[in-house]
């Protein structure tokens, strides 16, 4: 009877271990700081499953739009549980020269934690514009001079200051219509109720024999090795004119190195997944390789010094 008492005792107390939240998997959260459809929010999904299975845990993609993704952002460097991540691109960098105030700094408040890859933008219209490249896009926009407008994922966002350098460059003027995500911003394009878009290469590879949209250039130094026939802004006449963008995890600069540099060999594992890398090639992301933490901290504070004078090109500002 005691045998008995004391054997099912042990094996209450071994089932009330297993059930406890001390022991239960990982969660680890991939902030996207921006809504479902937006550039990050895209390729956060294309590996995360993979991620989880790395770890040991359970890595999930969630959402936290607004203010050109400064909210997500400033709740990630905020975060102290070793267990929160954001997955960021050129907007973060953008943003410190952007807004006047914000309450993190892109660099100091985080640790580069891995670099995805890399990815170009386009500059597109609606197909009702009528236009067939770039020359005849600036010329159209120049007949109607601060009459048109054009969208972007938000306030702050690469597709805002992509857009608003190439105008700067191309000497025009468009009002600027905001959304939430590039998904949208490339819808008002498919409707006709905007004039233009810089997109993400993610964002129009599905439309590329849309007829309701034109893709007209590339926003990089070279033709895109997934649109090869598309020229350059600069090859279509607006010298000068360059737009990308890395694309990465981050976490909060208090993540100790060690936890950090364990994110970073498991995530650039995951990204030698045959599988992963054709889901990113089919999206237009070039994958980085196998940058250290180090490596990716330096890249980040190389894109803040050029972020800055873009911002400043492009005379965008946000109070």
């Amino acid at each position: 009877m005691t045998s008995r008492f004391l054997r099912a005792i042990a094996a209450l107390t071994l089932a009330a271990a297993a059930a406890s939240p001390a022991l239960a998997q990982r969660v680890i959260r991939i902030v996207v700081p921006f809504g479902p459809g937006a550039v990050q929010d895209t390729v956060a999904r294309t590996f995360n499953n993979e991620l989880g299975k790395e770890l040991g845990a359970s890595v999930i993609v969630e959402n936290r739009a607004g203010a050109g993704g400064t909210i997500g952002t400033s709740a990630v460097a905020k975060s102290t549980d070793n267990n929160t991540l954001v997955l960021a691109a050129a907007s973060h960098t953008l943003a410190g020269h952007l807004y006047s105030k914000l309450d993190y700094d892109p660099i100091k408040s985080f640790t580069g934690v891995a670099n995805i890859g890399y990815s170009g933008y386009v500059i597109a219209a609606p197909g009702n514009m009528h236009v067939n490249n770039l020359a005849e896009y600036v010329k159209a926009v120049k007949a109607q001079q601060g009459k048109l407008n054009y969208a972007s994922a938000g306030n702050g966002s690469a597709t805002h200051l992509g857009m608003a350098y190439f105008l700067a460059k191309a000497g025009l003027e468009m009002q600027h219509v905001p959304m939430k995500s590039t998904g949208d911003a490339v819808n008002e394009v498919l409707a006709g109720r905007v004039q233009g878009v810089t997109s993400s290469l993610i964002g129009v590879m599905g439309f590329k024999s849309d007829p309701r949209i034109k893709i007209l250039a590339y926003t990089g130094t070279q033709r895109s090795k997934f649109m090869p026939e598309l020229p350059t802004a600069a090859e279509a006449g607006v010298p000068g004119y360059k737009f990308d963008s890395w694309i990465g995890v981050l976490a909060p600069s208090t993540m100790p190195k060690a936890e950090a540099d364990k994110l970073n060999a498991a995530i650039n594992k995951v990204l030698q997944d045959p599988a992963v890398q054709q889901r990113l090639a089919n999206m237009g992301v070039e994958v980085a390789g196998n940058q250290t933490v180090d490596q990716f901290q330096k890249v980040l504070k190389d894109d803040y010094e050029q972020a800055g004078a873009l911002v400043k090109a492009s005379g965008a500002r946000i109070e």
